[in-house]
C-alpha cells in the first residue's frame, strides 16, 4: 500500500542538507568525522519516522547487520516508488551538487559510486561490534530520526582502536555523525538498554563492486560531481 507523506521535495532535502554540511567543523579525535545538526526539513523527518516498515525481531542474535540481511529495509528503487519521502531523500544524495559538495567538505572520491540508503530500526537486545566500514564504502553519514523518552543515549559508539572507547555521538531527530571510512574509523553500538525503536538512515556511497544491486537507490545510475 502507498502512504503518501506530507512531504518536501528533493530540492528543500538538497538546501538543508548542504547547509548543514557547511556549518560545521571536523573532529580529528580519534579519527576525523562530522557531527550535524538540523539535515531536512521538519516535515521530511515526520514522514522518515513514520514510515510503516515493521522493526525486524532479532531472536537473540546481534552484533553485525549482516545477520539480519533478510530483514533490512533500503530506499531501493520499489520503496522510492511506494513511498514519497524515500524518492525525495534519495534524488537529493543522487544530486551532482550535494556529491560536490560532499566530496569537497569530507575529502573523499565519490566518482562513480552507487548510493545505497538503509532504514534501520533498532529494538531491545542490538548491538555492534566495533567496525571500520572500510572497503566497498567510500562515505558513512548516519542520521539519527527517532527521539523517545529514554533514547537520549543511543548515539554511535566511536573507538579508538577495535577495543578502545572514546565516545558516543549525540542521539537526538535530525542529527548525524559523517566519515570517511579508513582503516581507523572505528564505530560501533554498545549492548545497553533500548527504548522503543531506534530508527536512523544509514547513507553510503559504496563502489562498483557491490554485488548486491538490489539494495542501491539507482542501481543503473552512478553518481558524479557537478
Amino acid at each position: 500500500m502507498t502512504i503518501h507523506q506530507p512531504l518536501s521535495s528533493a530540492n528543500e532535502v538538497k538546501a538543508t542538507f548542504l547547509s548543514a554540511l557547511g556549518g560545521t567543523d571536523p573532529n580529528d579525535s580519534p579519527y576525523r568525522h562530522w557531527l550535524l545538526d538540523g539535515l531536512f526539513p521538519g516535515e521530511a523527518v515526520t514522514a522518515l519516522q513514520e514510515l510503516p516498515f515493521p522493526a525486524p525481531s532479532l531472536d537473540g542474535v546481534s552484533g553485525t547487520r549482516e545477520v539480519h540481511n533478510a530483514t533490512r529495509v533500503y530506499f531501493d528503487v520499489k520503496n522510492r516508488a511506494e513511498h514519497p519521502v524515500c524518492d525525495a531523500v534519495a534524488v537529493a544524495f543522487q544530486d551532482p551538487e550535494v556529491v560536490g559538495a560532499i566530496e569537497k567538505g569530507c575529502g573523499c572520491d565519490l566518482d562513480n559510486t552507487y548510493l545505497r540508503i538503509e532504514y534501520a530500526q533498532d529494538v531491545e537486545g542490538f548491538w555492534l561490534q566495533p567496525h571500520t566500514d572500510i572497503g566497498v564504502k567510500r562515505f558513512t553519514m548516519l542520521i539519527y530520526l527517532s527521539g523517545e523518552a529514554g533514547q537520549e543515549d543511543l548515539g554511535t559508539d566511536i573507538y579508538a582502536d577495535a577495543q578502545t572507547w572514546v565516545g558516543r555521538s549525540p542521539f537526538a531527530p535530525n542529527k548525524a555523525m559523517i566519515f570517511v571510512p579508513s582503516n581507523n574509523s572505528w564505530h560501533g553500538f554498545e549492548r545497553r538498554p533500548i527504548k522503543g525503536v531506534r530508527k536512523s538512515l544509514i547513507i553510503n556511497y559504496v563502489t562498483t563492486d557491490w554485488r548486491a544491486r538490489e539494495q542501491l537507490s539507482f542501481p543503473e545510475a552512478t553518481v558524479h560531481s557537478a
